[in-house]
């Protein structure tokens, strides 16, 4: 299995020469990246202890060792906070079938999609699925990214969802990312349930939940709502079922269609609602009155060629909105989260500021977070990216293949490595 480098370099205490710091605080409005120009940032045991102008900086930390940005932009590090990390395969044939015209229900009904996806997952392996996972976080880590999170749902049989979540644990213990599991074992009904459905959904709520809960695999229980996938009612069930064991609901809520899968989230105290191409005004109203985060995922809706979701409504009424990836090797085959807010600000004309906000701290909250990353404040873990950019609009303006020159998680370089 491919290791992480630990030993990347010493400590560094303190960043000088900061151009621009968006510390991407909690408070105000999406677009509130509460900005710091010529900043100092200060660091302790993984653990930020100071943040402000480089002219405040207080006497004790005077001297500690500097680090220069050499007056780059400085954000915190970024978290993708919907991902399929592992899985067997690619689904290269279904893109040019896609430009040909053939919908996503039509490849599915062919026996592509999930479930070609699932039986090739299921004849890899255990080294395979986790030495690929682990390449995919070191591409994602040199991109900025600090936090993802994993979905299983490329199994759907008990054996298979429980070694994809064992993957994710110990790739969270191998470091450096930081990985927060959901379960998805209602992705889809696998093949060999297909005239046994309700055998299935009984299989998934008192066997795999069961499971999950007494190996402590997952922080979430998510389900793919959608016709052809599951139903609400079905949804309901199987949340219910995780959430008495423990498991946070999330759902994808209104890709294809609009099905209650936005008020089924907020009725079921999700802490995320994600896809929501097609969500309806009932639902961006019940969102908007319960907290939970409406998720982004453009890079779907480009390779799908829908339409994205309507982030200025949702903003507008109140509603958080988080930019991830939906990394998966059918409907959004790419981990580049930067690539997925530039699309953020094009296709759903969403400022850069907002995308910024939706890639860190409302990210953060979607999967329970907050209280350690998604921003750069007193207490909260050193992760940061420092970013070849005078400014946000800079940078997600300017697509290149990758603006970030340095990625720190918990006060400690790990892109680039220095040997």
């Amino acid at each position: 299995m491919l290791q992480f480098i630990r030993n990347a370099s010493g400590p560094l205490p303190v960043l000088r020469r900061i151009g621009t710091l968006a510390t991407c605080a909690p408070h105000g409005a999406q677009g509130d990246l509460h900005l710091v120009p010529n900043a100092a940032l200060a660091w302790d045991n993984g653990l930020i202890r100071w943040v402000g102008p480089e002219r405040e900086l207080p006497h004790e930390f005077q001297g500690w060792e500097n680090w220069d940005a050499a007056g780059r932009l400085v954000i915190p590090g970024l978290v993708d906070c919907h991902t399929h990390l592992a899985f067997g395969g690619w689904r290269a044939d279904e893109f040019e079938q896609r430009i040909a015209g053939r919908s996503y229900q039509d490849i599915a009904r062919a026996g592509g999609g999930i479930l070609s996806t699932v039986a090739r997952t299921r004849a890899a392996g255990t080294t395979v699925l986790s030495d690929r996972a682990a390449h995919f976080l070191l591409e994602m880590l040199s991109l900025g990214v600090t936090t993802i999170e994993a979905k299983s749902g490329y199994g759907l049989d008990l054996d298979t969802e429980l070694l994809l979540l064992r993957i994710y644990r110990r790739l969270a213990g191998d470091g450096p990312v930081r990985v927060v599991p959901t379960f998805l074992g209602a992705h889809t009904v696998p093949a060999e349930y297909r005239d046994r459905r309700e055998r299935y959904i009984d299989l998934v709520i008192r066997r795999m939940i069961p499971a999950i809960a007494t190996e402590r695999l997952a922080r979430f229980c998510d389900v793919f709502r959608e016709d052809g996938a599951f139903s609400v009612a079905e949804s309901r069930r199987i949340l219910g079922a995780g959430k008495a064991v423990g498991l946070v609901p999330k759902l994808h809520a209104d890709q294809l269609t609009s099905g209650g899968g936005a008020e089924l989230a907020a009725e079921m105290g999700a802490a995320s609602a994600d896809h929501l191409e097609c969500i309806s005004e009932a639902g961006i109203a019940a969102l908007a009155s319960s907290g939970t985060v409406a998720v982004s995922l453009p890079l779907a809706s480009l390779y799908l060629d829908h339409r994205p979701l309507p982030a200025r409504k949702l903003i507008d009424a109140g509603v958080p909105v988080a930019v991830a990836t939906d990394f998966n090797p059918g409907s959004a085959p790419s981990y580049h989260l930067p690539f997925a807010m530039t699309l953020a600000c094009t296709m759903q004309r969403m400022s850069p500021a907002e995308v910024l906000m939706g890639a860190t701290i409302v990210a953060a909250r979607a999967i329970g977070v907050e209280a350690v990353a998604g921003s750069l404040e007193p207490g909260k873990a050193a992760d940061f990216a420092v970013i070849d950019a005078e400014s946000v609009n800079q940078w997600l303006y300017h697509l290149q293949p990758n603006a970030c020159t340095m990625t720190v998680i918990g006060g400690k370089r790990v892109h680039p490595v220095s040997n």
